[in-house]
């Protein structure tokens, strides 16, 4: 059966922003945001995910980690920072629709912390808020042919997969597949999905966003548990998206606009020759490898023409016949 949920107003409305911002990527040729923000979302990403579930390890814990750098923490928590690090760098490498890789990555994320890593439960489950039960998982023989429908459900059904990808975080939320790891791996399956749609979702750090909004993000999973519909998630998991691709927009169009006025500094204070070095004196605080891309684009962009190979390369603007 199709997961039951409804097309509200809001939906529609954040479907239509989404798509908006999403047409900025394609007019920006934003594949992937430039590097340094790639890194800083991904951290983003790694630290919120594991911060919604407790891990207590700091933003820069999970910077020197990445950096395989040590730190001083529970074992636990370095563990499950590790893992995250490796399903993230390994996420482009899952097919979305695939079952079998669902269980590949959520292995990647539990190695060593759960002897059932990557494997369905196999015992009831429930979710518990301080002394209330807040949820009762479905019995543990039905996770299969759950998860084979859900997977049916993103594989065949005719809806916008952007919708899709809310419906399938919040039902496997509610199947509960794993003896742990499931709000986790919730998020990152939906990263996953919402990479078919466009590539930068890869570094689009909805789960920071989830986290400054963690409250609600439990309050539209309960809500949608009440109502037997995932429709209350929906729109909270849109406004998620939402948000966070226009952070990450804003970010590098500021990058952009950075960039033109380097350009534009340079052509216009230097005549005739100039090396990489006199680029770097006209711009001062920019390192040598934003040097070396800067003036790769513009010569790509036909700003400047070059001679020589090497350290010896040199360039200067191009006049216009």
């Amino acid at each position: 059966m199709k997961p039951p949920y409804e097309i509200t107003a809001l939906i529609l409305d954040l479907y239509g922003q989404i798509s908006e911002k999403l047409g900025q990527c394609r007019t920006l040729g934003l594949s992937k945001p430039e590097a340094k923000l790639r890194r800083q979302n991904r951290i983003k990403t790694i630290h919120s995910s594991l911060a919604i579930e407790g891990n207590s390890l700091a933003i820069d814990d999970v910077t020197a980690l990445l950096d395989n750098n040590r730190v001083i923490g529970p074992v636990k928590e370095i563990r499950e920072v590790k893992n995250a690090i490796t399903a993230y760098e390994q996420i482009g490498k899952y097919s979305h629709l695939s079952q079998k890789d669902f269980l590949v990555a959520h292995r990647a994320l539990m190695d060593g912390l759960i002897p059932e890593a990557g494997k369905y439960r196999r015992k009831a489950v429930g979710i518990v808020k301080g002394q209330v039960v807040r949820h009762i998982a479905p019995a543990a023989e039905m996770v299969p042919s759950l998860m084979k429908d859900l997977f049916k459900y993103l594989q065949t059904d005719k809806d916008l997969l952007i919708i899709k990808s809310c419906v399938f975080h919040y039902e496997m939320e509610f199947i509960h597949p794993f003896e742990d790891g499931n709000g986790r791996m919730g998020r990152l399956w939906q990263t996953r999905i919402l990479m078919a749609i466009h590539p930068v979702f890869e570094y689009v750090p909805v789960e920071e966003t989830i986290r400054k909004k963690q409250v609600e993000y439990y309050k539209a999973l309960e809500a949608s548990d009440s109502s037997g519909k995932s429709t209350v998630f929906i729109e909270f998991m849109l406004s998620a998206i939402n948000e966070s691709l226009g952070l990450v927009l804003g970010s590098t169009k500021a990058i952009k606009i950075d960039l033109e006025k380097r350009y534009e500094k340079a052509l216009d204070e230097m005549e005739g020759w100039f090396v990489r070095k006199k680029y770097m004196q006209i711009n001062k605080g920019i390192s040598g490898a934003t040097a070396s891309r800067d003036l790769k684009a513009m010569v790509e962009r036909g700003l400047v023409e070059t001679e020589g190979i090497g350290r010896m390369k040199k360039y200067r603007k191009r006049t216009r016949k």
